[in-house]
């Protein structure tokens, strides 16, 4: 028997939980097919899914098709939960894409094709909801084309659509789209000589090869089309690979707490087999831990197993301090992330009563749920910060602290998550006993700009022996810690610093007497200098804030035009193209993150509600058509204000 990890993917609304109850009827795991509007899906299990009608978490369940075992994880599909799709990708060996034949290809579903590409995990389409009215066939066949990838597949058409009779019809297929990808094949389709079984054998290669992407049209909620999607499901989308004998690797997906509450991690194994009463070494600190229990999913639920294979998924009980994206055993090739990081920020306020070291612990569990998460906290305002994607996730948090922890919060307006990058080079030292340095140590740094996403470097001017390892790594450390905060309290991007200076007073003791901290140098030296010299190296070479950008696309009536521009130009939004399809405008362009909310809430009103708006974040770009800078508090020791840093670190002014 074969394993399959698959994945179904969609924009929010396509129908992706629907089919995957559908899917768990049709194999027989379940004798009744659960509603998303009465809330009584099998894979939406937390109250808060089951009453919004939306996933917000993962799931997975499996299921067998005759010799394969297929664990299916359902994914959220609205772009607040973008982090929760982006964590399951590395895990998967095939996907199934949904897409409505109503509203056709929407702004998630492109950002999903692009992400499955970029990873060459080979996907199956399924268009959903052909019994609604309004339903398509041509039409979202062209769009999937124009807009996915040309190398759509169809396996079949689409009868009787927008009735309750609609229906799936196979039919052999076309040879041309994989034809264009092999001459051997397009010679044999020219002259007549290509016989069926060789267009099934390219299919199946191209399929797996994330080259080609068969199509298949029918609905979760009459069944139609869905024996052909398992069938397909089973034959082009391959296995997933990995020697059970070979090292112990996975990589943990999911992290949840469980009843007592410990941390519970879905974690993929790629290689070996991992055992109850195992040691294994887990995260990027190589951290042991002892797995106490395991198990693995099989026919719709998860039975306790003494050991999970490579290929398949398991729930992994011991492991303390895992972290979601850490890696069991050897380590693994890492993609980096798949999607944008959160853009937007807002102050978490406790409600009456709320108890503020309850609140910090239980937002400090859900960044352990979800690390794109970032939780931000101030203790000079004696303020917690989150960073979110959108305005449903605050919702969300709001609703499940409530629910799980018993605490009641408010939330700030939101605001954008800024960056900065340096403008120029910058450089500064602090040596020992000089200039009022009250630090047993000298440390010297260089800030030179690099290109954007190139992230932050660390490197040396300095050898490596002339001081003890750990003082390097404690300057390093700091560093990078100092960088979350720049010139205007936003983290510092795209970046080289390098070390140029170094010194220390070695170990040292009177005679017949213990250490002399007062004249040894130890990595709080280090600690305590670096930002006071990077803080300075950055203020000589200045830097600039950025805010995130959103490319949009916005399709509205063309006689709508003239109230849309004005609302677009006070958003700051800039209009790139501008096409006119009959009676229809088809506007593309950049505008900044924070105004997109907005925009959302007022297009229906401006546009008799027929406006289609779709946009997702592109890139950073300078603050402009604004006299004031954005500034973020800072919630370190302040180092741009030397006498207030050494009060507050050394009890000295300096």
């Amino acid at each position: 028997m074969h394993l399959l990890n698959l994945g179904i993917l969609a924009h929010v609304d396509a129908g992706k939980t629907s089919l995957t109850e559908r899917l768990l009827h049709s194999v027989g795991v379940i004798d009744e097919i659960g509603s998303v509007d009465a809330g009584s899906t099998h894979t939406d299990t937390l109250a808060l899914e089951r009453r919004r009608g939306i996933t917000i978490k993962s799931a997975v369940v499996s299921f067998a098709v005759d010799d394969v075992t297929v664990n299916l994880i359902d994914t959220p599909g609205h772009p607040d939960f973008i982090a929760e799709v982006e964590r399951v990708l590395g895990v998967l060996d095939g996907a199934v894409l949904v897409v409505s034949a109503v509203e056709g290809v929407q702004a998630q579903t492109r950002v999903l094709m692009r992400t499955l590409q970029r990873l060459r995990i080979p996907a199956l389409i399924f268009v959903n909801k052909i019994d609604r009215r309004g339903a398509r066939y041509e039409g979202v066949l062209d769009a999937l084309a124009e807009r996915l990838t040309p190398a759509v597949v169809p396996m079949g058409r689409a009868v009787g659509l927008g009735t309750r009779e609609a229906r799936f019809v196979p039919c052999a297929v076309a040879p041309d789209v994989l034809a264009d990808q092999d001459d051997e094949l397009l010679a044999a389709y020219v002259d007549g000589s290509l016989a069926d079984d060789r267009v099934r054998a390219a299919l199946v290669a191209r399929t797996g090869q994330a080259l080609a992407h068969p199509v298949y049209f029918g609905s979760a909620v009459t069944g139609a089309g869905v024996p052909e999607l398992i069938a397909g499901i089973k034959e082009l989308l391959p296995a997933a690979d990995g020697d059970p004998e070979g090292p112990v690797s996975g990589s943990v997906f999911k992290v949840e707490r469980g009843p007592a509450g410990e941390k519970v991690a879905y974690a993929r194994m790629f290689s070996g087999t991992l055992r109850t009463r195992d040691r294994v070494p887990f995260g990027p600190g190589r951290e042991e831990g002892r797995v106490t229990a395991v198990s693995v999913f099989d026919h719709g639920t998860d039975l306790r197993a003494d050991a999970v294979p490579a290929g398949r998924i398991a729930r992994l009980w011991g492991l303390g301090n895992i972290r979601i994206g850490d890696t069991i055993g050897e380590p693994r090739k890492r993609h980096g992330h798949f999607f944008s990081p959160p853009t937007l920020e807002t102050v978490v306020v406790p409600g009456p009563g709320t108890d503020r070291g309850a609140l910090h612990l239980a937002l400090t569990q859900l960044a352990e749920q979800d690390p794109l998460i970032g939780l931000r906290h101030d203790e000079v305002r004696q303020e917690l910060s989150v960073s979110l994607y959108g305005e449903v996730q605050k919702e969300v948090i709001e609703a499940t602290l409530a629910e799980e922890f018993g605490l009641a919060v408010g939330f700030r307006e939101t605001t954008p998550l800024c960056v900065e990058r340096p403008l120029g080079t910058g450089a500064a030292a602090e040596f020992i006993k000089k200039d009022a340095n009250p630090f047993l140590a000298t440390v010297g740094l260089r800030v030179d700009p690099t290109p954007p996403g190139s992230g932050v470097t660390f490197g040396l001017e300095v050898e490596l022996g002339a001081m003890p390892y750990a003082f390097f790594r404690a300057v390093e450390d700091t560093v990078r810690e100092t960088l979350t905060q720049g010139l205007h309290g936003w983290q510092v991007a795209d970046c080289a610093v390098t070390m140029t200076h170094s010194g220390y007073w070695p170990r040292q003791s009177h005679a017949h007497q213990g250490f002399d901290k007062s004249m040894s140098t130890t990595g709080a030296d280090f600690r305590g200098l670096t930002p006071l010299v990077l803080a300075e190296a950055l203020r000589r070479a200045g830097t600039r804030v950025y805010e995130p950008m959103h490319r949009f696309r916005l399709e509205a009536p063309a006689d709508t035009l003239g109230a849309l521009l004005p609302v677009l130009s006070a958003a700051r939004a800039v209009p790139e193209t501008t096409e006119t399809r009959g009676a229809l405008c088809v506007l593309e362009g950049v505008v900044p993150a924070a105004r997109v909310h907005g925009l959302e809430q007022r297009l229906p009103g401006l546009t008799r509600g027929e406006a289609e708006w779709e946009s997702a974040f592109e890139d950073y770009a300078p603050v402009a058509g604004r006299e004031d800078v954005p500034e973020r508090p800072r919630t370190d020791h302040n180092p741009l204000n030397r006498k207030e840093y050494l009060l507050n670190v050394t009890g000295r002014r300096g």
